[in-house]
Order: structure tokens, then C-alpha cells, then sequence
């Protein structure tokens, strides 16, 4: 159908021409150079007619992939806005949690140091009631009972010493009812039952150089390099 109908309007085109030739006095144009010039002019009108196919038919396919290089770029960038977006979520809640619990750990923190000033703080003041009401009483020979550093204590015992937080200890029996005395030296192996607590007997802090040591029931102030006596309180239990 499609040739058929190109004939037939190449035929037209013919009569046309070779008319319009005569009528202007060209009778050359209805001669034998006719058919020539005409099959150049069919031949030009295929190739135009090829050309534009093959164009058609290249351009088609490069417009798909263009369109598609398009949805691609743009699905491209949706992930990418997604991703960031996703992120900036994630920083914020991560951000507001932190601060959460930063808040939080603060707010523990202080109620802690609150909580342990307050122990702290009674502590002291359980301690100072206690050693108030059960320091050395020289008029009170129980003032001691009940403490935790005589817990062990019994009592004398025949060839040993006591002293308080540390327990009985054996002792040579020349010293065993030795009074010390000022100026006097105390044995180096007895140097070492510290009294740790000078406050509970009335005494105050040992000057730099000296500590006070039990001796018996004795508390002697010494020189801790060479033992010698700078002061003597008797008779604490």
C-alpha cells in the first residue's frame, strides 16, 4: 500500500513537470534527460527519507537512556537526602540523650557528694559524741569497756602487755612492772604499739620526731629515732 501510493505520487510529480516544461516552452524537460533527473530526485527523497529513519530510530534509544540516567540521578540523590537525613536524626537523639543522661549523671553525682558530706558530717559528729562519753577517765578505771580497741582485753596476764588495737604481746620480765620515767630510754622492741588515737587519752598531737607508745598500762612520749623518754602518763586502764 505504502508503494503503491509513493508511484502514484511520482507519477503526478512526472505529468506536473513535464506539463509545466511545455507550457513554458522546454520541451527538453519531457525528452529522454527527463527520467535521469527525475530518478535523482526519488533517489534524494529515499535517502532524506532513510536518513530520517535511522535518525529516528538512533534518537528513540538515546532518549530512553538519557530519561533513564535521569530517574537514576535522581533516585541517587533521594538516597543520599534520606541518608542525610537519617543522620541528622541520629545526631539529634544521640545529642539529646547524651545531654539526658549528662543531666542525670550530674544530678546523681551531686546527690552522692550531698548524700556522703552528710555521712560524713555525722560521722564526725558519732565520733566526737563517742569519744566524748568514753575517753580516759583517770576517776573511771572502766572507762575503757565497750571500746573496739579493748575487745580483746582480759585483764593482766603474767608476762605479757596489752596494748589497745593491737592485743597482748610478751614482754622480758625486768620490764614487766617497770616504772618509766622521764629522760629514761624505752627498749627498741617496744617501740612499735603506737597509740593511735592521742586524742582519747587528753593528749595532744606528738611534736615532729616523737609518737606516743604504749608501754604496759603506760603511755610514754618518745623520740622515735633513739627512744628516749620526753614524757610519762601512768596508769591509763
Amino acid at each position: 500500500m505504502h508503494n503503491r501510493v509513493d508511484d502514484e505520487a511520482d507519477r503526478r510529480v512526472q505529468d506536473e513537470f513535464m506539463c509545466a516544461g511545455r507550457a513554458c516552452g522546454h520541451d527538453e524537460w519531457a525528452g529522454a534527460g527527463f527520467r535521469p533527473f527525475m530518478e535523482r530526485v526519488i533517489m534524494n527523497r529515499f535517502t532524506k527519507a532513510a536518513v530520517l529513519g535511522l535518525v529516528l530510530a538512533t534518537a528513540a534509544p538515546l532518549a530512553a537512556e538519557a530519561q533513564s540516567l535521569v530517574d537514576r540521578r535522581e533516585y541517587r540523590q533521594d538516597r543520599r537526602d534520606d541518608r542525610d537525613d537519617y543522620r541528622r536524626e541520629r545526631r539529634d537523639d544521640r545529642r539529646d540523650w547524651r545531654n539526658g543522661e549528662y543531666d542525670s549523671r550530674n544530678q546523681y553525682r551531686r546527690d552522692r557528694r550531698d548524700d556522703n558530706r552528710d555521712f560524713r558530717a555525722e560521722r564526725r559528729d558519732d565520733r566526737r559524741d563517742f569519744r566524748r562519753d568514753q575517753r580516759w577517765d583517770r576517776n573511771n578505771r572502766d572507762w575503757w569497756r565497750g571500746r573496739d580497741d579493748f575487745r580483746d582485753y582480759r585483764g593482766a596476764r603474767n608476762g605479757y602487755w596489752y596494748a589497745p588495737s593491737y592485743g597482748y604481746y610478751r614482754v622480758e620480765p625486768r620490764y614487766y612492772n617497770q616504772r618509766w620515767s622521764r629522760g629514761g630510754y624505752l627498749p627498741s622492741h617496744y617501740r612499735g604499739y603506737y597509740v593511735r588515737d592521742p586524742y582519747t587519752y587528753g593528749l595532744r598531737q606528738a611534736p615532729r620526731g616523737y609518737r606516743y607508745v604504749h608501754a604496759g598500762n603506760d603511755i610514754v612520749l618518745i623520740a622515735t629515732a633513739s627512744g628516749l623518754i620526753a614524757s610519762v602518763l601512768s596508769g591509763t586502764y
